[in-house]
């Protein structure tokens, strides 16, 4: 478990994806670097998408979780991390800042690479949708029935902050 969350925080993970963005956003070594569809999905796996996998896969190695059943749960979390993500872009151009705890609109003015600046809003919201099927499509092929696990998936997709 250690090792799992290690990864995930670690310049495969969160810190890379970390510079990733930064380097994206012109606040790197160098000059800014755009980013396309799969640059941008990357660098978001790097970063929350990390550390979401790593809390299931940690939940699921103490519980005893067999391989084939790790892995349905790293793919649910891969896509709910991508989601969450994708939202997350969303919400940076039309939530309020009360709600979002930080000031909306942030990330176009600092120059970061989102899904809505590349794919524009429906299609992002579409995006997050679909990544959101994928998950519950991994939870079924597991033979997992809906659960708390579709649950925090379908509160990513919706959530207003």
């Amino acid at each position: 478990v250690l090792d799992v969350v290690a990864r995930a925080a670690g310049p495969s993970g969160m810190v890379g994806g970390q510079a990733i963005d930064l380097q994206a956003a012109g606040k790197g070594n160098g000059p800014a670097s755009a980013l396309d569809g799969p640059s941008l999905a990357d660098m978001h796996a790097r970063k929350t998408g990390a550390l979401i996998r790593a809390a299931a896969a940690a939940g699921a190695i103490m519980a005893g979780a067999d391989d084939r059943l790790l892995a349905a749960l790293d793919r649910w979390a891969a896509e709910v991390g991508l989601a969450f993500q994708i939202v997350d872009d969303i919400l940076d151009v039309e939530g309020a800042s009360e709600a979002l705890g930080k000031t909306s609109g942030k990330d176009a003015a600092d120059g970061k690479p989102t899904f809505p600046a590349l794919y524009g809003l429906e299609a992002s919201r579409r995006m997050a949708a679909e990544a959101t099927a994928r998950a519950d499509a991994a939870l079924a092929e597991a033979g997992l029935r809906p659960s708390h696990l579709d649950a925090i998936a379908q509160w990513i997709v919706h959530r207003q902050s």
